[in-house]
């Protein structure tokens, strides 16, 4: 590392860019800054620092900015908004990013090419970690779970970029690893999320009652059929049976809300189109029909249309 402290941005302050930069935040010469347009959050960051409860707890120094106006040229980039504002916030901070790798940590497949389009090198990211937000400058860890860092590959970061990325996030606390392909943890988490989040949003059930519904459980059973085939033709290797994390789901997450779900509850435009419409555009593109993808994107829009329609 270069003298002076190692900077790391993270852009978007939710559960997971808040869970990200409080355990960087704990590593030894890191200095963190956190970009959020929730003022309240923002300003009790700035003022006390992030506190994590939950799994964890502690109170780490974080910078915390509602503007990326003010972000010093930085290392490392960590994008962790909703796939709706990738571009936005990336564009906004591209001054503190220029020589920065950047890596995604969101919902779905296609933030990284919306990344590479305004910097130099991209890493490919998939966390399983679970929490929440519960008030300005509090994060609660609800569930650990492991990260995945892998070259995107039309425009990868160096591989010595990619290890120290998995390296300090171990060391602050969340086991991360560095990897030469990172699409199968990637592709793994989409398949489970787009064949639960979905049914869970259309029908206001949870993870566990969508899997548990005999007639639901049907569904994700096609969506996840549907998924595997766009895999094989795209030669993405996953990384375990999304059949297996529906039945850990159902034990370990059974009262789970999926973000899709909150999304609609609040009437927030939902990451459909990453997610579902993510697997169809693949499935496309390697010439794998993808009829219940389609339907899941097409009424899941058409219920976001319904409250302006209204």
């Amino acid at each position: 590392m270069s003298p002076g402290p190692f900077r790391i941005a993270v852009l978007g302050c939710g559960a997971i860019g808040s869970l990200y930069a409080a355990h960087l935040a704990r590593v030894p010469g890191v200095e963190v800054w956190a970009v959020d347009p929730w003022r309240d959050h923002v300003e009790a960051i700035a003022a006390g620092g992030l506190t994590v409860t939950g799994q964890a707890a502690f109170t780490a120094p974080v910078h915390a900015l509602t503007s990326a106006d003010g972000l010093p040229p930085c290392a490392l980039g960590i994008v962790a908004t909703k796939s709706l504002h990738t571009r936005a916030a990336v564009t906004a901070a591209r001054h503190a990013l220029a020589d920065a790798a950047v890596v995604s940590v969101q919902n779905g497949i296609g933030n990284e090419e919306l990344i590479a389009e305004v910097v130099p090198r991209v890493i490919r990211g998939t966390i399983v970690t679970a929490g929440a937000v519960t008030a300005p400058g509090t994060v609660r860890y609800d569930a650990p779970g492991d990260s995945w860092f892998g070259p995107f590959e039309p425009q990868p970061a160096y591989p010595g970029e990619i290890g120290v990325l998995a390296g300090l996030l171990s060391e602050g606390g969340l086991r991360s690893y560095a990897v030469d392909d990172a699409r199968g943890p990637q592709w793994t988490k989409v398949v489970f999320n787009a064949a639960t989040s979905p049914l869970a949003a259309l029908t206001g059930l949870t993870v566990g009652q969508v899997c548990t519904e005999p007639a639901l459980r049907t569904q994700v059973e096609i969506l996840i059929v549907e998924a595997r085939a766009v895999c094989r033709a795209a030669g993405i290797a996953l990384t375990s049976d999304p059949a297996e994390a529906v039945e850990e789901a159902i034990r370990e997450a059974f009262g789970h809300r999926p973000s899709m779900l909150q999304d609609v509850l609040a009437r927030r435009p939902t990451e459909i189109d990453v997610l579902n419409g993510g697997i169809a555009d693949e499935g496309r593109r390697v010439g794998v029909p993808t009829p219940a993808h389609d339907a899941m994107v097409a009424l899941v829009h058409g219920l976001e249309r319904s409250w302006t329609s209204r």
